[in-house]
């Protein structure tokens, strides 16, 4: 009799136990989702009280001396345990993403050796006694930056030899007058602009990145309506690298009336770039080349707004964002089969998923209007994307959204902004209403900044265009 009373107390200790770790997971998983300041205070509150009343009610069920009870209790208590551990963790993950996509405040410049495809060196060693082309029209401090940091890798001073241009420095590698060219990597596509298939004449032979800090000019209330630059490049290296922006989407967003204007600003308007080209103009996408904030000052100055966040994404990352979302609705203009991936596209609308999303938006092959078109596109793409992410949907799929977007996309609003912004969000729950407008101009040939005296296909912008949607815009962030 004895030992069956000791029994059962081993037992109920046991149960007891399991009771207490549920207590203790579940004031971890308090702590931790209160922390992240996700979750609205009525949730919180409603939370707090629910993993009270469960852990109240298991612990008592250790205390009875039917089994039954007991073992249902203790199962009770293992599957809570479970649960709100794995809940735990996932906050966790979600809060390190946000902490690594949001906050940026540096920008990077991808400064390149590239030598000739057939080149014997291996590395910048090897090129010690080389002659280095250099260009003096754009971005000469990081160019003097990348000669020190070569020069200190070899060991002594180069040689090297000035053009006037990127295409004058292209054409001497490629005629033999130097033996390697240094420039921004991000200047590789607007090279291949003036000399066709110059990227895959030549290979990079060493790569250095120069970080600049990128300001945050002030805090906003994420509550109020405020404007947010949308970037989508198409890079291999780092989200930060700057790269030429092929997509560039002001998204109004007016929290208060639940309304978001997106609006369209073809790649090749042809402006001036703040604290960069003076009164000259270039394509709006060559204002990525010298940092996103440069591509918002433009935008900026366009349109006489204010825009307080950039949000980059990285086309060649979007399969994952895409999957996540359950595939996007896209709007193509034309029926073709996309070279990559070798998928159909209908005139008309079509559900792409992220494989078939991407081979859409490097598509240009099948278009007369080439790279235009494929900046149409991926603007669509973009388009889709934002859509989706603003309906319920989103919800469903929000782990493999989070694990999708770590490495493609990057902005400058913080972790806490974000957690607050996505707290007024399950607030309230109410949808959102999506409009969309695109600004127009008249095709032309002109010299850009970053590119020299070589002719190059540009927009001039529509005055009247651009000030209806400047307009819009205005009128969207003072509804109440």
């Amino acid at each position: 009799m004895r030992q069956r009373l000791l029994e059962m107390e081993r037992k109920n200790l046991i149960g007891k136990l399991i009771t207490l770790i549920q207590l203790l997971v579940s004031v971890i998983c308090i702590v931790t989702v209160a922390g992240s300041g996700m979750l609205p205070k009525k949730y919180l509150i409603f939370l707090i009280g629910a993993l009270a009343v469960l852990f109240g009610a298991t612990h008592i069920l250790q205390y009875p001396k039917n089994k039954v009870l007991r073992y249902t209790g203790m199962i009770i208590s293992l599957l809570m345990t479970i649960i709100l551990a794995a809940i735990s963790m996932g906050m966790m993950k979600t809060d390190d993403v946000l902490e690594k996509v949001g906050g940026a405040t540096y920008k990077t410049d991808n400064m390149v050796v590239v030598v000739k495809k057939g080149d014997s060196a291996k590395n910048i060693e090897d090129a010690e006694d080389y002659r280095f082309g250099c260009q003096t029209a754009v971005d000469q401090k990081n160019t003097d930056k990348m000669i020190k940091d070569i020069e200190k890798k070899v060991g002594k001073d180069v040689k090297t030899e000035e053009y006037e241009s990127l295409t004058d420095e292209a054409n001497a590698l490629l005629n033999g007058n130097v033996d390697a060219a240094v420039f921004n990597e991000g200047y590789m596509s607007m090279i291949d602009e003036s000399i066709e298939g110059f990227s895959e004449k030549v290979k990079i032979l060493y790569q250095y990145g120069v970080k600049t800090e990128v300001k945050k000019e002030k805090n906003v209330d994420v509550t109020e309506p405020f404007n947010i630059y949308i970037s989508g490049i198409d890079v291999d290296g780092p989200i930060t690298t700057n790269s030429r922006s092929d997509v560039n989407l002001i998204m109004t967003v007016n929290p208060q009336t639940k309304k978001i204007l997106l609006t369209t600003t073809p790649r090749d308007y042809y402006v001036t770039i703040p604290e960069v080209s003076g009164e000259k103009r270039d394509k709006l996408t060559h204002a990525g080349i010298y940092g996103v904030d440069r591509s918002m000052a433009t935008l900026e100055n366009l349109y006489g707004i204010d825009i307080s966040y950039y949000a980059r994404i990285n086309f060649t990352s979007l399969v994952k964002i895409v999957d996540a979302l359950g595939g996007v609705d896209v709007d193509s203009d034309y029926e073709f089969t996309t070279l990559h991936g070798n998928y159909k596209i209908n005139k008309g609308m079509n559900h792409l998923n992220g494989e078939q999303a991407l081979g859409f938006a490097r598509e240009r092959y099948s278009f007369e209007d080439g790279d235009n078109q494929r900046g149409r596109d991926q603007e669509k793409v973009l388009t889709a994307i934002i859509h989706k992410a603003t309906t319920p949907a989103i919800l469903k799929n929000a782990n493999e959204l989070i694990a999708g977007v770590s490495d493609s996309v990057q902005t400058n609003m913080t972790s806490e902004e974000m957690s607050k912004f996505i707290q007024m969000q399950l607030d309230d729950q109410s949808s959102w209403n999506v409009e969309s407008q695109a600004v127009s101009g008249k095709g032309d040939s002109q010299s850009c900044y970053s590119s020299g005296s070589q002719l190059l296909y540009v927009m001039w912008p529509d005055e009247t265009a651009v000030q209806n949607a400047a307009n819009q815009i205005k009128k969207l962030q003072e509804e109440k």
